[in-house]
């Protein structure tokens, strides 16, 4: 265990965990939407379901960039405890909180910097 692990490796690897599953669960989704549409017309501009399949693709686009932004975010926070960096704030160096860690375990910023922007 390294400092500022006190279960925290175990959460990381929890988000990472749940990233990946939903990455897995967005690509079934995403070749069902294609293979559902491939037998209808092409034309979604004329096509009365055409929008639904281009607002479901895009849809499923954007809830596949959370999940790799949320797997980025975890393999980072591994980094940190690696480096013995993982509870400290990168904007002002301070301590972040075990509760805020808890809740957000792959956070890189104390509560208050979160709120600023940048």
């Amino acid at each position: 265990m390294t400092p500022g692990d006190d279960g925290a490796r175990e959460r990381v690897l929890a988000v990472r965990a749940e990233a990946v599953r939903r990455l897995a669960s967005l690509g079934a989704a995403f070749d069902d939407v294609v293979a559902a549409s491939a037998w209808s017309n092409a034309d979604d501009e004329h096509d009365p379901e055409g929008a639904t399949v281009a607002f479901e693709r895009a849809q499923i686009g954007a809830l596949a960039r959370q999940a790799r932004a949320d797997l980025a975010d975890a393999d980072a926070a591994l980094v940190r405890l690696d480096a013995g960096t993982y509870a400290t704030c990168e904007r002002c160096g301070t301590r972040i909180p075990a509760e805020r860690l808890a809740v957000r375990p792959t956070t890189r910023r104390c509560v208050a910097c979160a709120g600023r922007p940048g």
